[in-house]
């Protein structure tokens, strides 16, 4: 074993310290950098207003307008034009591609899987109303232009941007000209729906409201992700006033879900005609704009002119800040930014009054990801190899399938109920629950308030009736209720979640800490893996719950320092923080609607939901039950119980409280924000840039432990209900020993399996790891918990009825997951509430179960054993 913990260090100081190459962005960068490795367009001039977009890998301008040279001595000329660039290897090629059916500039163009849907438009004559999309066989580079539904009204130099995917999402057009003066200018909005293609009566543009700011042209239209839902950006623009022209520089947020709007903070200068992209998950880049501030003065300067401001901004749509993201080499304006070729590009308009230039400028953004350091990977080495140093120590303790899968039943109360605690609390919770209240408010905290309401259940139902049987696994209870099919289902569907849990704990972890180590999501999930595999493997139940205590304290005290630090770090400190985070509404509580699909989640759904995921998980999921049976007493399991509901709550306030206190520190400091990161990726970010040096090591630690918490709880609990489930009933070995190694080497073998599938679940396109973990957790543990509810609290289900309910709530599970918009939140009370009605429904065709049979099993029945046990939970047992 020392050999094995010799390789092990050799090998985390490899990962960490040789083979990580650093990434990111260096001190001394820039946000953005830019570079012009692109060619230009073939049109020597340049154009402004042209149509831009992509379809495929195919970048597409087409159209646009400009001044002949002599610029100020000829009328401005409209182009009809259609140029594609693509890249072959490390070079670009242009190509003329056609024309479009008239010259047009001016008008709203956005990308879609379908092709670029190009919007009104205008020429030297009139405005039009025209939509049409352009689409590039990518064999051929042939292109076709096809008809959409045209606008209600005539548009040119408004923004439009899409919601939703690029398939099937809604195009929303805001503001523009009716008309080629700038008094046309409008403040409406219109949206076209996509998935509605199929359907030609219902497939057109349909009126939204207003926004409610002036009306304004030359504004720019973003969309993107507010912590809640994806939403509409209206910003900057100018507008006729009087004689005059106002510029603009308000900001106002479109929420389509609710079809409200409301302003935000204003950006710092005009940034009209500007162009304006979505990043990251919640930040917007504004790479150019003009601001008016010559505008009176183009014919006076006409050459000496010096251009429109060279600077860039960028907003930040969680916090509601700005700051600037820097200087530009040029300010392009009247054209539209995409992404393409894994960067930003800027492709032509206008550099000065009736100047353009071809020039293709391709921006990138440099993520603020730094080395972690020597000390700070040295603390993280010290904290893994102790881990797996506690797996060594309780494998020589360790004699039978007893002492590994219950620990002899000799384990402390308290360490138990810090074991229940760490293994319900994951790495998600630790940077998911942070996030989540960072970019939303404290609506989820009420489901961590059902678990105190959850463990009266615990303690009085389902503690008797394991502790009564003497259950290694908590599935010989269904047996003993319904049948063995039951049970083996029950198992078997308890086993696929925790596979699938270890991946997503695993790889969404690797994600978040990306950001804040020098390890990328891969090298993660693999130490995660393996740290777990061993001590897990080596040591049994008492190896896990013993690094569950271990890791409970680096966890909270982590957590912990981070909030202290935070506090110093905001503007006017604990009362700067309470009073920014009460301004702002991120300590509200409930949402009084009744609709089950919002994003803001209603607070009946946290309530049934938190109750039904408790439910689920402290009687019918073995990692919980299984630490029922480790103490010497059902009294001393109960005390674990209660511990594992305190600490819950602490640890709610603590972590909310955390993502509250990120929220305030990042609005006192914007400019420490890094748009590259995922939101759920904001406590990491604090961590790598703000912690102390160690200190952040010791926090990166508690991440990893609360992941290999959850991952080792899997390992193992997975084991005891293959081994006691399915093999043992089948009297596959003939001694306990042999049972004992095949636990072992199924824990090994479950470990790789989740460690590969958390390989393949890596995707930095999740909005929030905390809402897909609930979504996992509701698939499988609902009819879990539907299993358990309908065998404690009737007496008339049968085991037919219970097998039928099971099936039918799978496949219900399946279905409101793939076809319905429930929040993810109520997919464990769905599937509960489908097993229990559906299985007393066929159980009331079959014959009833005798009084004889229910003894013990139900909570009218809890006679003989159970209720000798439920004594003992009363502390009147001897």
């Amino acid at each position: 074993m020392r050999g094995l913990l010799g390789f092990l260090s050799v090998f985390l100081v490899h990962v960490l310290f040789v083979d990580i190459k650093l990434h990111g962005q260096d001190p001394s960068q820039d946000l953005l950098t830019w570079s012009d490795e692109i060619p230009p367009l073939p049109d020597s001039i340049g154009v402004a207003g042209p149509f831009v977009g992509v379809h495929g890998e195919t970048l597409i301008v087409a159209g646009g307008a400009n001044f002949p040279r002599p610029v100020w001595d000829n009328e401005k000329v409209w182009h009809d034009d259609i140029h594609i660039l693509r890249r072959e290897g490390e070079k670009y090629f242009w190509k003329k591609a056609g024309r479009l059916r008239r010259p047009l500039a001016y008008g709203a163009a956005v990308s879609t899987s379908a092709g670029v849907l190009c919007i009104g438009g205008n020429d030297s004559n009139s405005t039009y109303s025209e939509v049409f999309l352009l689409q590039v066989d990518p064999k051929s580079d042939t292109l076709k232009i096809v008809d959409y539904p045209a606008l209600p009204n005539p548009c040119a130099f408004g923004a439009a941007a899409l919601l939703g995917n690029a398939e099937n999402g809604v195009v929303f057009l805001a503001g523009g000209q009716t008309g080629s003066s700038l008094d046309t200018a409008t403040n409406q909005v219109w949206s076209l729906d996509l998935s509605k293609q199929d359907n030609p009566e219902k497939f057109g543009w349909e009126r939204e409201p207003d926004c409610p700011g002036p009306t304004r042209a030359l504004n720019l239209t973003i969309a993107q992700h507010d912590g809640y839902e994806d939403s509409l950006y209206v910003i900057s623009g100018r507008r006729q006033q009087g004689d005059g022209v106002q510029f603009l520089t308000d900001v106002w947020q479109y929420k389509p879900g609710s079809q409200t709007w409301r302003p935000r903070a204003d950006v710092p200068k005009c940034v009209m005609a500007g162009t304006g992209i979505r990043w990251g998950q919640s930040h917007l880049l504004i790479l150019g704009g003009a601001d008016g501030s010559l505008f009176y003065k183009a014919d006076e300067l006409r050459d000496d002119h010096p251009g429109f401001p060279k600077e860039a901004w960028i907003y930040h749509t969680i916090t509601d800040t700005w700051v600037s993201a820097g200087k530009t080499p040029q300010n392009q304006v009247t054209t539209i930014a995409v992404e393409w070729d894994g960067a930003i590009v800027i492709p032509s308009g206008e550099i000065r009054p009736r100047v353009r230039t071809p020039n293709v400028w391709k921006v990138r953004v440099n993520p603020k990801t730094e080395q972690f350091g020597f000390i700070n990977n040295a603390v993280l080495i010290g904290y893994l190899l102790g881990m797996v140093a506690i797996g060594f120590y309780f494998a020589r303790r360790t004699k039978n399938t007893d002492d590994y899968f219950r620990g002899g039943k000799s384990v402390a109360w308290w360490a138990a109920g810090c074991s229940i605690f760490a293994t319900m609390l994951s790495s998600l919770t630790y940077t998911g629950v942070p996030s989540k209240s960072y970019a939303q408010d404290w609506v989820y905290a009420v489901g961590n308030f059902m678990i105190p309401l959850v463990a009266i259940i615990a303690v009085y139902v389902a503690l008797p009736f394991y502790r009564g049987i003497d259950a290694t696994s908590a599935y010989e209870y269904l047996e003993k209720r319904f049948n063995r099919g039951t049970r083996l289902f029950g198992s078997a569907s308890f086993t696929l979640f925790h596979v699938f849990r270890m991946a997503v704990v695993m790889s969404l972890t690797g994600m978040a800490l990306a950001v804040a180590t020098p390890l990328t999501p891969t090298q993660s999930v693999l130490v995660m893996g393996l740290m777990s595999i061993l001590y897990c493997t080596l040591g049994g139940i008492e190896a896990v719950i013993w690094t569950d205590t271990v890791q409970t304290v680096i966890l909270l005290g982590g957590a912990l320092i981070a909030l202290f630090l935070l506090f110093s770090g905001i503007d006017g400190g604990w009362q700067g923080f309470l009073d920014h985070s009460g301004k702002s509404g991120k300590f509200k509580l409930t949402n009084l609607t009744l609709d089950a699909t919002s994003a803001q989640i209603a607070l009946w759904v946290i309530v049934v939901g938190g109750i039904a995921q408790n439910v689920s998980s402290y009687t019918a999921d073995q990692a919980v039950v299984q630490r029922y049976m480790t103490t010497e007493t059902p009294r001393l399991a109960a005390r674990s119980i209660w511990l594992n509901a305190g600490l819950a709550i602490m640890a709610t306030f603590l972590f909310f409280g955390l993502g509250t206190a990120l929220h305030a520190y990042y609005h006192s400091n914007p400019q420490k924000l890094d748009p590259s990161i995922t939101t759920d990726q904001i406590f990491p970010l604090f961590i790598a840039h703000e912690m102390p040096i160690g200190i952040a090591g010791l926090i990166v630690a508690g991440v990893f432990a609360a992941a290999q918490s959850t991952v080792s709880t899997s390992m193992n609990s997975t084991a005891t209900t293959v081994v006691t489930d399915f093999l043992r009933p089948l009297n596959v070995f003939r001694t306990d020993r042999a049972y004992l190694t095949a636990a072992r080497l199924l824990t090994l073998l479950i470990g790789v399996l989740g460690t590969l599938i958390g390989l393949l679940f890596v995707n930095p396109e999740i909005k929030s790891l905390f809402d897909e973990f609930l979504k996992i957790i509701g698939l499988f543990m609902g009819v879990l918990g539907g299993l358990f509810v309908l065998g404690a609290m009737t007496t008339r289900a049968t085991g037919a009825g219970a097998l039928i309910g099971a099936i039918v709530g799978a496949m219900t599970m399946y279905l409101v997951w793939k076809a319905t918009p429930i929040h993810g939140y109520l997919y464990t009370a769905v599937g509960i509430g489908v097993c229990f009605v559906v299985g007393y429904l066929v159980s009331l065709l079959r014959p009833a179960m005798s009084k004889e049979e229910l003894a013990g099993l139900t909570v009218y029945t809890m006679a003989g054993t159970g209720n000798r046990s439920a004594d003992a939970v009363n502390g009147t047992s001897a």
